[in-house]
């Protein structure tokens, strides 16, 4: 056993965890979800919404399951491009700024782990790499 399979499989598994909690959340909390896509702007916001959870969910379990992780980290990477430019842009967040400016940085974070996925893939210890 070497030492990057299991590290692979752990970060994997830590940078599909926001992805699926975030899919549940908006999936338990539909209406809430949805008000915040309205207070964008957003055309179809109820579509988007439903892309989102798709896109999380789904997302989340290719990472984790390591199944077509250079897609699924492509697609996340791409997604949180329009995510983090509309919902967590500290221009002219006022008093929000650095909170915005926080989660900004997360997402340019995750952003690079993405990469680092779409760049290596999934490590020995996955569905891709037994099949």
């Amino acid at each position: 056993m070497r030492i990057q399979d299991s590290t692979a499989l752990a970060g994997r598994v830590l940078l599909a965890l926001i992805f699926l909690w975030s899919g549940v959340d908006k999936t338990v909390h539909f209406s809430g979800a949805l008000g915040y896509v309205l207070s964008a702007g957003l055309p179809l916001p109820d579509i988007l919404l439903a892309l989102s959870i798709v896109l999380e969910l789904g997302g989340g379990l290719a990472l984790i399951f390591g199944w077509k992780v250079r897609w699924a980290a492509a697609l996340i990477f791409l997604y949180l491009i329009p995510v983090t430019a509309i919902f967590h842009n500290p221009i002219g967040a006022g008093a929000h700024a650095q909170e915005q400016l926080i989660h900004m940085m997360k997402n340019l974070s995750i952003m690079g782990g993405m990469l680092m996925l779409v760049a290596f893939g999934p490590g020995a210890w996955s569905i891709e790499r037994r099949a």
